[in-house]
């Protein structure tokens, strides 16, 4: 079945990937964005792109007319970003988020689904974090993620079906990419210098291939309202610490490259963040089950370097969310 789907956000890192996909399964594609770190979309005959802020709510009511399904993947993602300008990142993360549910479901849209993050669980020694483990934010980002999760669950009713993802840290090669997310990093690292700095390493991190998380938004369009009405899901896979990616990334560019040999360091943190989230919810109540691994991820990436996809990408603001928004702060 085709739908109309409003995607903010959607020409970002997992947007990039997922846009494509929806539009070759048959559906009509609103991406709504800023288009802060630029547009990597290619024109289709089904796709609107609406250049826009989220904030500017009465744009975003309209764009919501004739919606079935939105997809809120806008924000300012990633706890160092948010720290660049905290009250901007408020009010694009939180201020604005119940007034465009509120938009969403008075323009008739049917089904709101919410993009939150695993990290806010913070820091946990729990061997599986389900989804009812208590919240403990270590950040504002962390902090406003949660928060806004109660906030869509207080407009659903029969006819506006919510849902929340709790989505671990994605990784793998997106056209927009994102070289500042663990595993990307330590790829770039390694593919480019030939040295991984890790950071701490003992720090937990559950991980997720970009393509499950496009199959996973797929899935959550088409699957029946009664099983994930006011429901909030984990969505990982593979939970390792830091320092088992960097052996892994380790492990595969020697495969992928023979000769290239990768010297791991070790130093010290200030980031705390470690949990281990138990994402067995999901399968059990619709069936979601990741299929591809950290280290399908690190070839992915191994050989988009090799392709010449990712160009300077040590240098290029372009790939780092902070660099970029303290490039277009200092403009």
């Amino acid at each position: 079945m085709s739908h109309n789907i409003l995607i903010t956000g959607g020409a970002g890192y997992v947007g990039t990937v997922l846009v494509p996909q929806l539009l070759k399964a048959g559906h009509a594609v609103t991406v709504y964005d800023a288009c802060y770190f630029g547009n990597f979309l290619n024109d289709h005959p089904h796709l609107t792109v609406v250049e826009d802020d989220i904030r500017n709510t009465q744009r975003f009511a309209e764009a919501c007319q004739g919606i079935d399904i939105v997809l809120h993947l806008a924000c300012i993602s990633n706890d160092p970003s948010f720290e660049l300008d905290e009250e901007l990142s408020k009010t694009i993360n939180y201020d604005c988020f119940e007034p465009m549910v509120v938009a969403a479901k008075e323009a008739g849209v049917k089904r709101f689904i919410y993009a939150s993050s695993s990290s806010v669980y913070g820091v946990s020694d729990s061997p599986d974090v389900t989804e009812d483990h208590p919240l403990v934010p270590l950040t504002l980002y962390n902090k406003f993620k949660g928060m806004c999760e109660p906030l869509l669950f207080k407009h659903m009713s029969d006819d506006f079906v919510c849902v929340t993802i709790r989505p671990a840290t994605i990784c793998g090669y997106s056209p927009r990419m994102r070289l500042d997310l663990s595993v990307n990093i330590l790829t770039n690292h390694a593919v480019n210098n030939r040295k991984i700095t890790v950071l701490g390493g003992k720090q937990l991190r559950p991980n997720l291939h970009i393509q499950d998380m496009a199959d996973l938004y797929e899935l959550l369009l088409e699957v029946d309202a009664d099983k994930i009405q006011g429901q909030t899901f984990n969505a990982g896979y593979e939970n390792m610490s830091i320092m088992d990616i960097a052996h892994a990334v380790k492990r595969v560019i020697e495969e992928e490259r023979p000769g290239h040999l990768i010297e791991i360091d070790v130093a010290e943190t200030n980031d705390p963040r470690s949990y281990h989230i138990n994402s067995q919810k999901i399968e059990k109540c619709i069936g979601f089950k990741p299929k591809k691994s950290v280290e399908e991820a690190i070839r992915d990436l191994c050989r988009a370097f090799a392709d010449g996809k990712l160009p300077d990408s040590l240098t290029d603001e372009r790939y780092f969310n902070v660099r970029s928004m303290k490039t277009q702060q200092a403009a």
